[in-house]
């Protein structure tokens, strides 16, 4: 493909030159050593496809009709000179032929609009992950599908439900069911007296409902993250939280280790990746701590650029064999 659905795409090295357009943050603020968006972002360069972005803040929809702002890129592995945008112009979004969707949550009205817009032209034109999905499959909503899988886990926003949770549970972990990147997650212990002040203050704070679960003292020992493809396993990295903080992502302070999946842990990719598969989540990031899982990240998970620091596989390159077969 090329400009237009159906034309003949021209080739380089036996591959269809793709024309990608990526939706993300403004490509100053993304921080390269971590970004799993930006690794997709050099995989394509390198294989030769064009590279467009385009903000969220840009997209149109006129009589029917989604369109963008789009800017050609070129991307570089240097830090504070990792990008150059070319001149921008309004194009429909079924001019390309790739949609990568990886700006951050948060999953709010915002976010759930940019979906409903690339509805509209997938899969003619592949977007990853899936639109109608993503919208459907909240990350912390989707993992109560395999309730076997996760530790003791309710979702409310109830006063009373939640204080009875807590008494059955004793120590209760409690995030915002929206939030990301571990903003706002609380360890609350059976005996704390501040627990009706943080309730209140929750309360006061969102609208949404909270997840609470039982805390698992595991975590200590670190949160894996690991990579699904196309539903299969990919590769895997151990967060390990810092001592003075309970939560383990990277950006949170969590230091990365290589790490091995146990034979649980392959059990839990077994068991979701046909669900993954289905809903065309091309790249799904699950939360592992002490064999019970605790979310699964279709937005944009991270993690794909520590697992090939660490000695891992390259999880881009998989994700780009995967997307250029979908497109053949």
């Amino acid at each position: 493909m090329s400009d237009k659905a159906g034309a003949a795409a021209p080739h380089i090295g036996g591959r269809a030159r793709l024309k990608v357009a990526v939706q993300t943050d403004p490509m100053a603020s993304i921080r390269i050593a971590g970004d799993s968006g930006f690794a997709l972002m050099l995989e394509a360069q390198a294989r030769g496809h064009d590279l467009h972005y385009y903000h969220p803040d840009k997209l149109a929809m006129r009589d029917g009709v989604p369109s963008t702002l789009a800017h050609p890129l070129a991307v570089r592995d240097t830090e504070g000179d990792h990008f150059t945008l070319g001149e921008g112009a309004r194009v429909p979004l079924s001019s390309f032929d790739v949609v990568l969707m990886r700006q951050d949550p948060p999953f709010d009205l915002h976010y759930i609009t940019a979906t409903h817009f690339l509805e509209r032209v997938h899969p003619q034109t592949l977007v990853v992950n899936d639109p109608f999905h993503v919208r459907n499959a909240p990350e912390k909503v989707f993992v109560t599908l395999f309730p076997q899988l996760m530790p003791a886990t309710l979702i409310t926003r109830d006063f009373d439900a939640i204080r009875t949770f807590r008494k059955d549970m004793g120590d209760i972990v409690m995030k915002p069911l929206y939030g990301h990147g571990g903003a706002g997650v609380f360890r609350i212990r059976k005996d704390d007296e501040n627990f009706g002040s943080f309730l209140d203050t929750f309360a006061a704070l969102t609208r949404e409902p909270w997840v609470i679960q039982h805390y698992l003292p595991a975590v200590r020992d670190g949160d894996k993250r690991i990579i699904l493809v196309d539903g299969e396993f990919a590769g895997a990295v151990n967060r390990v939280p810092a001592a003075d903080d309970l939560r383990s992502n990277m950006v949170r302070g969590g230091a990365a280790e290589t790490t091995q999946l146990t034979p649980r842990e392959r059990e839990i990719c077994e068991t979701i990746g046909p669900a993954l598969r289905e809903r065309g989540i091309i790249i799904a990031g699950i939360d592992v701590i002490g064999g019970n899982l605790t979310e699964i990240n279709v937005t944009a998970p991270t993690g794909i650029r520590a697992i090939r620091r660490l000695g891992g596989p390259d999880i881009a390159a998989k994700i780009w064999d995967v997307i250029e077969a979908k497109r053949k």
